[in-house]
C-alpha cells in the first residue's frame, strides 16, 4: 500500500504544478464525438475474443481491477497531455520483458473508449515488432514498408474491431532501426500522424531504452514519454540509467507493472 499512497501522493503534486488544461482544436468533436467511424480505406480485421483473452488484452467492459486500473492511468495521461497541449506519447521500458507492448495496448484502447479523441497505435519496435501478435494478426505490410518501399500507408493501417482505434504495424524485422527512425521520412511521418487530425492521440511503442539506441534516435519527435517498469524485476540501477537516458525531455511517469502489492499498472 505504501506504494500506491506514494504514487498518487506524486499524481497529487504533479497536478497542482501543471498549467490549465488547453482549449480543445477546432473540429476535435466532430472528428470522434457523436458519430460513429466509418473505416474506407482502413482495413477492418474483428478481434478473435479468446486471442485477445489470451494475450491479457482489455477491452475496457471489464469492471476487475486490472480494467479499472488501466482507466485510471488513461485519465491521468489524459489530463497530462491536455494540460500541456501534447498528443504524441512514447511508451518504453529499461529493458525487455516488462510489459511495455501489453501496456501501450491496453492504454491505447482505453484511451480510444474516450470518445473525444481517435487513437493511433504505432509498432517502432523495429528489432522485434509485437503489437500485431498481441491481436492474432500477421499483416502483409508494416510501417518498415512504408519507410523502406514506398507502400502507401492506406494499405498498412488496421483496426482491430475496436472503434475510435487503428494500428499501424512494423510487421518485419530490421537491423538498421535507429537509422530509420531517425530518418527525414520518418520525421515527415511522425509530423503528419501528429497533425492530420486534431483529437487525435498517438502512441509509440519503442524498444527498451537499455537494449538500444532506438528511443534516443525517436525521443525528439514525441511529446513525452511513459517507462513500464517490473515490480520484483526492474533493478534500481537499471531505472536510474532509463531516467538518466531520457535526460533533457519530457517524462510523463512510470508505470509499475505486475505490482505484488496492487494487481494493475499505476501511474508515479
Amino acid at each position: 500500500m505504501e506504494r500506491i499512497k506514494e504514487a498518487v501522493e506524486q499524481a497529487r503534486r504533479e497536478r497542482q504544478g501543471q498549467p490549465p488544461a488547453a482549449a480543445p482544436s477546432p473540429g476535435a468533436s466532430r472528428e470522434t464525438a457523436e458519430q460513429p467511424i466509418s473505416y474506407s480505406r482502413t482495413r477492418v480485421v474483428p478481434f478473435d475474443d479468446t486471442t485477445l483473452a489470451r494475450n491479457r488484452i482489455l477491452l475496457g467492459h471489464d469492471t476487475d481491477a486490472a480494467s479499472s486500473a488501466y482507466k485510471l492511468l488513461r485519465t491521468q495521461v489524459q489530463q497530462r497531455l491536455s494540460a500541456n497541449g501534447w498528443n504524441a506519447l512514447a511508451i518504453s521500458s529499461p529493458v525487455a520483458g516488462e510489459g511495455k507492448t501489453l501496456t501501450a495496448i491496453n492504454l491505447s484502447i482505453a484511451l480510444a473508449r474516450e470518445i473525444q479523441h481517435t487513437v493511433l497505435l504505432v509498432d517502432l519496435d523495429l528489432r522485434k515488432p509485437a503489437v500485431h501478435t498481441y491481436f492474432g494478426q500477421e499483416p502483409r505490410y508494416g510501417i518498415v514498408d512504408y519507410l523502406l518501399d514506398g507502400i502507401p500507408l492506406g494499405d498498412i493501417l488496421i483496426n482491430p474491431g475496436i472503434e475510435r482505434l487503428v494500428v499501424l504495424p512494423a510487421a518485419r524485422e530490421v537491423a538498421n532501426s535507429s537509422e530509420l527512425l531517425s530518418s527525414p521520412k520518418m520525421a515527415q511521418l511522425v509530423d503528419e500522424l501528429k497533425s492530420r487530425y486534431p483529437a487525435r492521440i498517438v502512441i509509440f511503442d519503442l524498444p527498451p531504452l537499455l537494449m538500444s539506441d532506438d528511443m534516443l534516435a525517436f525521443s525528439p519527435y514525441v511529446d513525452t514519454s511513459l517507462l513500464v517498469i517490473e515490480d520484483g524485476r526492474t533493478t534500481r540501477d537499471q531505472l536510474t540509467r532509463a531516467v538518466e537516458m531520457l535526460e533533457g525531455t519530457h517524462l510523463l511517469g512510470t508505470v509499475l507493472n505486475k505490482a505484488r502489492e496492487a494487481p494493475a499498472p499505476y501511474a508515479r
